[in-house]
C-alpha cells in the first residue's frame, strides 16, 4: 500500500504544474461557458480527497493528539482559511493566470507570511505527524515547497487570455 499511498499524495502536483504553465490550455478547455477557475477547484478537490484517502490508508489514529497538534493544526487551518476569504475561490484557484482580475491583499497574514495557504497547509500536516509516518508527510510538503517555488516566477505574459 505505500508505494500507491505515495502517488495519492503526489497526484494533485502535475495537475497544478500543468495548469500554472499552460493556463491558456486550460481556458480553452474549460470553453466560453466555465469558470476556469471554478472547473480547478472541482478537480482539486477531487484531488484532495485522493490525497486525503491515501493518507488514511497509512495511518494509525489514536486520540488524544499530542499537544502540539492543536497550535498547528488550528493556526494552519487559520491561514487556509484566511486566504480563501481573502482571495475568493477565483483568487485562490489561479484566477490571475487565467487572465482574471485579482485585486492586490494586503491584510493578515499577506505581507506578514509569504505562501500562507501553503504554509497553512504543512503546518496542517505536521500536526498530523503523529498519526501519519513521516515520508508521506515529507512527500506532500515537497509537493508544496516545489509549487511556492514554481509559482514565486510568475510572468505575466504567459497569462491566459479569457475567451470571449
Amino acid at each position: 500500500m505505500g508505494f500507491f499511498a505515495g502517488i495519492g499524495v503526489l497526484l494533485p502536483f502535475p495537475f497544478y504544474y500543468w495548469l500554472w504553465t499552460h493556463p491558456q490550455a486550460w481556458v480553452n478547455l474549460c470553453g466560453k461557458d466555465k469558470d476556469p477557475s471554478k472547473v480547478m477547484a472541482y478537480v482539486s478537490h477531487f484531488l484532495k480527497l485522493l490525497q486525503f484517502i491515501s493518507l488514511y490508508s497509512v495511518s494509525s489514529l489514536s486520540w488524544p493528539p499530542p499537544l502540539y497538534f492543536w497550535p498547528l493544526f488550528l493556526f494552519g487551518q487559520f491561514l487556509n482559511f484566511r486566504v480563501y476569504q481573502l482571495l475568493g475561490e477565483t483568487g485562490t484557484y489561479y484566477g490571475v493566470r487565467f487572465g482574471k482580475n485579482i485585486p492586490w491583499v494586503t491584510e493578515f497574514p499577506f505581507g506578514v507570511i509569504k505562501d500562507p495557504q501553503y504554509v497553512g497547509s504543512i503546518l496542517s500536516l505536521l500536526a498530523c505527524l503523529s498519526w501519519v509516518p513521516f515520508q508521506y508527510i515529507l512527500l506532500w510538503t515537497l509537493g508544496y515547497v516545489f509549487m511556492i517555488h514554481l509559482e514565486s516566477e510568475e510572468d505575466p505574459a504567459t497569462r491566459a487570455k479569457p475567451l470571449s
